[in-house]
């Protein structure tokens, strides 16, 4: 199982994740994170790093099942840096981090 785990870990480590060929809309989540909790972050990774966890249960491919089995299971976990509950990208949470930064930086 730890096998599995590492396995997915690399993958989505070394898969980028295209969602959309649209620009990221950051939400305005300055509500949710104060002045003082948004400069307490080092810079964007840590930023990310400390944004809460979503996981996904995914499909698993052909090499799985071959691997594995019927009965594998697969799961991704990432952060959800705009607090809406869904896992997101990295040009997303670049983008909160950077409409957070103009807000506060002034």
């Amino acid at each position: 199982m730890k096998f599995i785990i590492l396995l997915l870990a690399a993958s989505l480590a070394l898969t980028p994740l295209t969602l959309s060929a649209k620009n990221p809309v950051a939400r305005d989540i300055s509500h949710l994170i104060t002045k003082e909790v948004f400069t307490g972050y080092l810079d964007v990774a840590d930023f990310i790093d400390q944004s809460p966890k979503v996981t996904i249960t995914v499909m698993p491919t052909k090499a799985d099942i071959e691997e594995y089995g019927q009965q594998v299971a697969k799961s991704l976990t990432g952060s959800d840096c705009d607090r809406d509950g869904k896992m997101d990208d990295n040009p997303t949470c670049n983008a909160v981090f950077y409409k957070l930064w103009l807000k506060y930086a002034r």
